[in-house]
């Protein structure tokens, strides 16, 4: 394993910890007609490298998410330092995408199918006034919400179920089966962070979950009614899809030996007290 301030030779492979904005952008994945995370991260690499770049990342996150930790790996057409994969890169990137930590990696990781589970975390303030300055990264909600409710609910998500009743009409994936490791919320102040941890998600699931749960929040159903849904497998039964903008891609988690590094949280994160994407404090 080199560090991120080593050098990689030509052959090796580079793994990247990207953090961005997604306020702007049509999602992670690169489209004809739209600014996407993917087309501006591969256009800035491709000049350091000199050449074509293409990469892969852990997950595809939609329109308006943001990320702290999403990894990506690619192979360079040249070699660089280490280092140039950062700098360089961050150099030709808008303000809102940041590389954050580049390594080599062994020739057979991928991004995508070495990871053992990833995290993410939604945010939503409460309050009766909603923020000026963070309301394209929180969701806003005037009541106050019942966090250990909301908690009781989280509970019966847990383990691997069929999470028919949160996943989209446009989803793609071949089995609604997914493994929860772990699922909860915590108050800080007026902001309510809900973090869960999955093998893998299946298309606006964490928005469909929240969605379900500020109802439990709100007193407009009990915390039984997400184990109710996850046996119907009825997803117009459950709660309505939550905002993008509270959602964050908050890590993704390989085997230590890889040697990748917990993502930095953000401002906004540092804020709710919490720590690194594996850590659930309830």
């Amino acid at each position: 394993m080199v560090s991120s301030t080593g050098d990689a030779g030509v052959s090796d492979r580079i793994a990247l910890i990207v953090q961005y904005d997604g306020a702007g952008y049509s999602g992670w994945q690169r489209q004809d007609n739209a600014p996407s995370v993917q087309a501006c991260l591969e256009e800035a690499l491709s000049i350091v490298a000199a050449g074509p770049v293409s990469v892969v990342a852990a997950g595809r996150t939609d329109t308006g998410v943001h990320a702290l930790g999403q990894v990506v790996h690619f192979d360079p057409p040249k070699a660089r330092p280490l280092q140039a994969w950062v700098r360089g890169t961050n150099s030709h990137l808008p303000g809102a995408i940041r590389v954050q930590w580049a390594g080599s990696v062994p020739s057979g990781f991928d991004a995508r199918r070495s990871a053992l589970s990833r995290s993410y975390r939604y945010l939503i303030q409460c309050g009766r006034v909603a923020s000026a300055l963070d309301r394209q990264r929180v969701l806003w909600c005037r009541e106050r919400l019942d966090v250990a409710n909301m908690n009781a609910g989280a509970r019966h998500l847990l383990g691997e179920q069929d999470f028919s009743a949160f996943r989209s009409a446009a989803c793609q994936s071949r089995s609604p089966m997914r493994n929860i490791h772990a699922a909860g919320c915590v108050r800080h102040g007026d902001l309510v962070v809900f973090q869960i941890r999955a093998n893998a998600f299946l298309h606006h699931m964490v928005r469909n979950i929240v969605g379900t749960l500020l109802a439990i929040g709100r007193g407009d159903a009990e915390p039984g009614w997400v184990a109710q849904l996850l046996v119907n497998r009825d997803r117009s039964a459950a709660g309505v899809t939550a905002s993008a903008r509270g959602l964050y891609l908050a890590g993704v988690d390989y085997d230590p030996a890889v040697g990748i590094p917990a993502p930095r949280p953000g401002p906004i994160l540092m804020d709710a007290g919490l720590g690194s994407a594996a850590d659930c404090p309830w």
